[in-house]
């Protein structure tokens, strides 16, 4: 059987049969005959660099295979050397078997050569390792004698019928070891093919390593390049998040620096043009910014001309719009008058037109609101001069002939605290609507002229933040002048209406103060557009006062040519109670009341107001009425000096706490016309 010739020389001797000595050639082998003449003995020992395999036995656990090479066929093999014990067919033997001499020894078991001459062996070896040795050298050899020769043939004889028994095993060995060749082979492919991978990969990794290195090199050329020309390239580069922003994003704080950035790249790419205008980069990139730009123009167009239709909507505060889209984003219209000055032009048109309406349509419907507030109807009777029961008409609009009145139209009270109020707010139209309470003509002219200042100074200082990159002092100050010329108009309407016919002396004084404290608010917000209404204000509200102050002057001097001839029901009242009493008139509480009143409201007015020389005029004509009514009370000169003591005492203590310049002056020369009379 094949593979008998790998067993392994190491066996135990019992039952293992010798090594064979045929080749490893892939041819069919011949089997040895197990006796007789002619047969060849075994070849000596196994080559020690062939392979080898340990003989699976009864005695025997494990199969080895070592993994060496097998000698090509026809190779010469080696003879074993070393100290190895030999125990098989004598060379000499084997050689003359060859040659066809007699053999010196018997080769068979029985040593039978049928007649002396022997016979040629059924099968010729011609694989015969002489060991590099002549053939000379080879016969001449010697070799170590057989121990036993009869041992020879009983081991033969014996393995021979071991193989027999042990065939199966032997048969299961050889399939077991052409799977070991099998797998053998698998692996040896399986190892050619990982050497094979193994060396691709290395050629990859080298590949790699090669490319690392050049892009390495590459990278530091790029980062001295970048270090270079990046700030030139960034330049004049945009961004595509700011090309989307402006052509696509909501208009908002991104929009507004996706503009900025734009602006900036503009004026880089300008400036470079004028130096290098043959530059490829300016010309590629100049163009695509000009469409940028117009889309920008455009996006902002549409954004400002919605906003300005919402100030039209119903019932909307357009303070919130000019806050919240107008002036957060201020840059819009600056990139707009910057890169298109006409259009910039017709929508700052719209916008005046817009406001123009909304002003004057809310205004005119405050001033609705507030002429539904019942005012005091002061006339010609509440003056000195005059006396009160002679009222021909109500106080009141709508009020009923000779009803009680209801007010003081000489006492100040609590009416200062239109000036000193803490309250910032203005009566809302709905509140003024509502109201059923009378008030004084202070209350109206506070409340409009206070919503109307406060919101032209928002309006001036809105125009001032938004329109000023493209509009200098002059221009912003026409176009507020357009905005809000027919609302002042209006203002000025309802001031008139409040005084024109009234001789409420202090309301008038009051909103003469009231108007000096928006001349001051005015300075404070630095809104200078103003100051005429306010001016035009004044020009209706003093020379209204003069007239009610003349309007007193005119009633003590008529009621004062009247002291002797008596000529009305009231004057005849006062004498007679004049000629039986030394007691203050009630003209003299009247003049008191209206004085201190005055005075308490001139207290930080300046030389230049005519209110002192008013004053001095109506103080003279008091002091004539009270000499003259003096003279008709009945008596000795005593009684009449105490009549004059007892009504300019009455003055004193009324006026004791007036201050300011006019009113001290006042007070000192009626505590000496006092003293005078005191005796």
């Amino acid at each position: 059987m094949w593979g008998l010739d790998r067993l392994s020389a190491y066996s135990t001797p019992s039952g293992t049969p010798p090594p064979r000595r045929d080749s490893y050639s892939p041819a069919p082998r011949r089997g040895y005959p197990s006796a007789g003449p002619g047969s060849l003995p075994p070849r000596p020992g196994l080559n020690p660099r062939s392979s080898s395999l340990s003989l699976v036995s009864p005695g025997s656990s494990t199969t080895s295979l070592p993994n060496t090479a097998r000698p090509p066929n026809g190779a010469p093999r080696r003879r074993p050397t070393g100290g190895a014990y030999y125990n098989g067919p004598d060379p000499i033997q084997v050689l003359e078997s060859i040659l066809g001499g007699s053999p010196r020894r018997p080769i068979g078991a029985h040593g039978d050569t049928k007649g002396g001459i022997q016979q040629k062996p059924e099968v010729v070896v011609t694989d015969i390792d002489f060991g590099r040795l002549s053939l000379h050298d080879f016969v001449n050899e010697e070799v170590p004698e057989p121990r036993q020769q009869t041992s020879v043939h009983t081991y033969s004889a014996q393995s021979v019928e071991e193989y027999d028994k042990e065939k199966d095993k032997f048969e299961d060995l050889h399939k077991s070891i052409l799977a070991c060749d099998e797998v053998l082979k698998s692996v040896e492919t399986y190892l050619t093919n990982f050497q094979a991978d193994l060396g691709a990969v290395s050629a990859e990794i080298e590949s790699l390593q090669n490319r690392s290195v050049a892009l390495n090199t590459k990278l530091e050329n790029r980062k001295v390049v970048e270090k270079l020309l990046g700030p030139a390239v960034e330049d004049i580069s945009i961004s595509p998040a700011v090309v989307r922003k402006i052509a696509e994003g909501p208009v908002d704080e991104g929009f507004v620096r996706a503009l900025a950035d734009i602006e900036k790249c503009g004026k880089t790419i300008n400036a470079k043009a004028k130096e290098h205008p043959d530059l490829k980069a300016i010309q590629d990139v100049k163009p695509l910014l000009e469409d940028l730009t117009h889309r920008a123009i455009e996006r902002i167009r549409d954004y400002i001309v919605a906003q300005i239709k919402a100030i039209r909507s119903p019932s909307i505060n357009a303070q919130i719009i000019q806050q919240q889209a107008f002036l957060k984003y201020k840059d819009l219209y600056a990139f707009l008058a910057k890169h298109q000055a006409e259009l910039a032009q017709q929508i700052s048109q719209a916008y005046v037109y817009t406001m123009r309406w909304y002003y004057l349509n809310h205004f005119t419907r405050y001033r609705t609101a507030l002429e539904r507030i019942k005012i005091h109807a002061m006339d010609k009777y509440d003056v000195l001069g005059e006396d009160p029961s002679a009222r021909r008409g109500g106080n009141l609009l709508g009020q009923s002939r000779n009803a009680p009145v209801t007010y003081d139209a000489f006492s100040l009270g609590r009416r200062r605290d239109a000036l000193k109020s803490s309250s910032v707010n203005a009566l809302t139209a709905h509140v003024a609507e509502e109201e059923k309470s009378a008030h004084y003509l202070e209350v109206p002219f506070r409340s409009f002229n206070l919503a109307l200042i406060d919101n032209a100074c928002f309006e001036y200082t809105f125009l001032s933040t938004y329109f000023a990159p493209s509009q200098n002092f002059h221009a912003i100050s026409r176009t507020f002048a357009s905005i809000f010329e027919p609302t002042l108009s209006i203002g000025r309407a309802v001031t008139k209406s409040l005084v024109e016919t009234t001789t409420d002396t202090l309301g008038i004084l009051l909103c003469v103060r009231l108007n000096q404290h928006f001349a001051f608010e005015l300075q404070r917000r630095k809104v200078p557009t103003v100051e005429s209404y306010v001016n035009a204000t004044n020009m209706l509200l003093w020379p209204r006062f003069q007239q009610v102050l003349d309007m007193h002057c005119t009633s003590l001097q008529k009621l004062t040519a009247s002291l002797p001839n008596r000529p009305s029901t009231g004057t005849t009242a006062l004498l007679q109670n004049a000629a039986s009493s030394t007691a203050p008139t009630p003209l003299t509480q009247k003049f008191a009341n209206l004085l201190q009143g005055i005075l308490a409201l001139s207290s930080e007015a300046g030389d230049d107001e005519p209110v002192s020389v008013s004053v001095g005029r109506l103080r003279s004509e008091y002091e004539a009425y009270l000499t003259k009514m003096s003279k008709g009370i009945g008596g000795d000169a005593r009684k009449r000096e105490r009549f004059l003591c007892n009504n300019y005492s009455l003055v004193c203590t009324i006026l004791a706490d007036v201050e300011g310049k006019l009113g001290e002056e006042m007070r000192e020369h009626f505590e000496k016309l006092r003293a005078a009379f005191d005796k």
